[in-house]
């Protein structure tokens, strides 16, 4: 009777499996990348304890994933940041526009997703990334192609925060777990790019808080990348709830 039910208890007891490492063999993203200085206490500003800052860079990315039938649209906007001498990145924003990447991403990790309109351009050289959320085009990247890079491979960790919040309104159901995720990318091309980055205001993505001082780079990339996640630490409550609103709109409930 029970084997009908797909609600029903199954073998593939969570508890038994492997630590959970996200493959992406059979997807292949084309991304557009800028990397920017922005003002040093800015950085300090946005990065929950323990994280720390270091040097004033931020990274936006705008890429558009085939994985066999599926094709969606996924960006990425963060700081550079160090936990206890190990250096890394700390996402502000991940948007996607796919369901299922932000429910995945979310819960498994912790990632700051949510729901927008992302789209990834090529017209021979010219190439446009765009990021759009509540009618406002939050920020976009637009440039022309001006020669082949090295494309080997790369890796980089990203720093989150995994959190619930509790039923009732105050704080959190436990305390938040300090999650490294470590990704490792096979590049099958990287290309300069000749262009800009544009930032606009918007009240529910703010990303226009962190201006452009200097422009370092914009690269295109066609890319296959897997993820590994590992809780590393527990960290107090009070250090992250003053930053919870970084991952929702219009978040006005009391967690103190």
């Amino acid at each position: 009777m029970t084997t009908s039910i797909r609600y029903s208890a199954r073998a593939d007891d969570l508890s038994q499996q492997e630590p959970a490492r996200t493959e992406t063999a059979q997807a292949w993203s084309t991304s557009v990348t800028a990397v920017y200085e922005t003002d040093p206490d800015i950085i300090a500003a946005v990065l929950p304890q323990p994280l720390e800052a270091t040097e004033p860079i931020v990274r936006a990315s705008i890429s558009a994933v085939k994985m066999g039938d599926l094709e969606f649209g996924a960006a990425w906007f963060g700081v550079h940041a160090r936990h206890e001498g190990t250096d890394g990145e700390y996402a502000l924003l991940m948007p996607m526009s796919s369901e299922r990447a932000v429910i995945g991403g979310r819960e498994m990790y912790g990632e700051p997703k949510k729901m927008a309109d992302v789209s990834v351009n090529r017209d021979g050289d010219n190439i446009s990334g765009t990021v759009a959320r509540a009618g406002v085009t939050i920020w976009e990247i637009n440039g022309k192609v001006t020669g082949p890079l090295e494309a080997g491979p790369e890796k980089k960790l990203d720093f989150y925060f995994q959190f619930l919040l509790s039923p009732d309104g105050k704080g959190f159901t436990d305390e938040p777990a300090l999650v490294y995720c470590h990704k490792e990318a096979v590049l099958r091309s990287k290309e300069a790019v000749e262009g800009e980055l544009i930032l606009r205001e918007s009240p529910l993505d703010p990303v226009a808080d962190l201006p452009i001082r200097r422009l370092v780079r914009i690269t295109a990339s066609e890319r296959q990348t897997s993820q590994r996640g590992e809780v590393v630490s527990r960290v107090p409550s009070e250090w992250v709830i003053p930053f919870a609103h970084q991952r929702y709109d219009n978040f006005t409930r009391s967690l103190r």
